[in-house]
Formats: structure tokens, sequence, C-alpha cells
């Protein structure tokens, strides 16, 4: 997945121009189109700002699903080899995940983690 593709494709999908976008968020029109057509990767900060202008929530940049299902945490039993268990399984998912992923989403993801890890406890 590419972030500029999925940028143009909500904001034509809700008849927005790019200037409409800059009025929205502030961001100069060209820099818009430079995160469109792959020139650019956004901040996490940025894609905040994509995403307040557009209406729609976050997540709603990396997937196409109208919604996203939580799962229900439960509390870990006392038995800490099967909490190893489950957190080895998350592990595992998470690596093919990322084996699956190109190398600018990578990057993209990487760059997103180190953001919110910068702001920490900040909102």
């Amino acid at each position: 997945m590419q972030i500029g593709v999925k940028l143009r494709k909500l904001r034509l999908a809700k008849n927005l121009s790019q200037g409409d976008i800059q009025k929205r968020t502030g961001l100069f029109r060209c820099y818009t189109s430079r995160v469109e057509n792959g020139y650019t990767v956004p901040t996490v900060e940025t894609l905040e700002k994509y995403a307040a202008a557009l209406e729609i929530p976050l997540y709603r940049l990396f997937t196409d699903q109208e919604s996203v299902r939580m799962p229900k945490l439960r509390q870990p039993k006392d038995d800490s080899s099967s909490t190893r268990g489950k957190k080895r399984d998350a592990f595992q998912k998470l690596a093919k995940a990322l084996a699956r992923m190109d190398e600018q989403d990578r990057k993209l993801l990487l760059s997103m983690a180190q953001g919110m890890a910068r702001r920490g406890g900040k909102r």
C-alpha cells in the first residue's frame, strides 16, 4: 500500500480538490501533490491532519475496511508458559505481516511508530 495513492483515492471519493485539502489542513497544495505522487512520506502528525480534513479516522488511511474489529483483551492467566506462547504467536504474526510489506510501507510504519513514541502520553 502506498499512502499517497490511498490519500488521493479518499480525497477524490469525497470530491475534494488539493486546494480544498490545503484550506482544511494548512498544508500547501503542492505538498499534497508530492505526497499523492509518492515523492514525500508524511509524518504521523501530517497524516492526522489529512484524516481530519477527510473526516475519517486515522486507521482508514491504512486499510480499505470501513471499520476495524478490536480483539477483546483478556487478563493473562497465572500460567506463564501460556502467556509466553501467546506472545510468541503474536510476534510470529507480526513478523509474517512485516515480511509481506514492501520497503516503503515498512519505512512508513517505522516512521509512525517513532512519531507515536516521541509523542508518548501527549493528548
